[in-house]
């Protein structure tokens, strides 16, 4: 049945689906995972980076974790192509805000601006939905720190705490667990390092495959800040220490129980 409505992005099934939307919500959910962590005195932003080749002349500084202006980043999940468009369309809103109205474009507004966009491709003939979905960062004088996730349809929303991409539903359940009101950034740190190791399909973390960045607040301004692999590697090697003293208390309590 589907077969006869999923060639054309406007025409709804009987059933009152588009097909070409959730095609492009499956490609999301089979790409690299993404999460976002709201804390107090700011925001933490990690990603899974797929593809590292040892022969690559170049390897970029960033491949999953973009700025958009001086008070907002973004995190992609997807096809990377489709989200260089997509960042490229934020970056001028953004300018063309600040151009106008000497000052930061306030964060939904410009989540606002590029879901309109994304909308009217599923919306025209001739196009097709963008194969992303966006994670945003940032902070503005209205409300504070923020965070925001945005799909192919245009819909978008703001979360707490938020992961998208491969093993979110993983992720999504150590977040409801672990994520609480007060939190703080350095324990945001730590709990990223849960869910990448929850989350990801490797027996040992490793900077190589992992992306972090930090957004924060220093003498009023904005600070946007990659982790370096040093730091990377400190906040693994934090978590692996944690999770064998815990194991190493579970072993201790198993041994305390008197056998039946």
């Amino acid at each position: 049945m589907s077969r006869r409505y999923d060639t054309k992005t406007t025409t709804f099934s009987p059933e009152g689906r588009l097909y070409q939307v959730e095609y492009a919500m499956e490609a999301i959910g089979l790409a690299g995972t993404c999460f976002g962590i709201l804390a107090e005195d700011g925001i933490v932003l990690g990603a899974e980076r797929k593809i590292t080749n040892k022969l690559l002349d170049e390897i970029p500084f960033s491949d999953k974790i973009y700025k958009i202006n001086e008070n907002m980043a973004c995190s992609v999940a997807g096809i990377t192509s489709d989200a260089n468009v997509l960042i490229n369309e934020l970056r001028l809103i953004a300018q063309r805000y600040l151009l106008n109205y000497q000052e930061p474009i306030p964060c939904e507004q410009l989540v606002s601006h590029l879901c309109d966009i994304k909308q009217a491709y599923t919306q025209f003939g001739g196009k097709r939905p963008f194969g992303v979905s966006l994670l945003y960062i940032g902070w503005d004088r209205h409300y504070g720190f923020q965070l925001y996730h945005s799909d192919p349809s245009g819909n978008y929303g703001g979360w707490k705490a938020n992961c998208i991409g491969n093993n979110n539903s993983a992720a999504m359940a150590i977040l409801k667990q672990e994520y609480k009101e007060d939190i703080k950034i350095d324990d945001a740190l730590s709990l990223s390092m849960k869910v990448l190791h929850k989350t990801l399909d490797v027996s040992k973390l490793s900077p190589e495959k992992v992306e972090m960045a930090t957004l924060t607040r220093k003498n009023g301004k904005t600070v946007i800040r990659v982790l370096s692999n040093e730091e990377l590697n400190k906040l693994i090697e934090d978590y692996e220490t944690k999770l064998k003293a815990a194991e190493e208390a579970k072993e201790k309590e198993k041994s305390k129980k008197p056998s039946s």
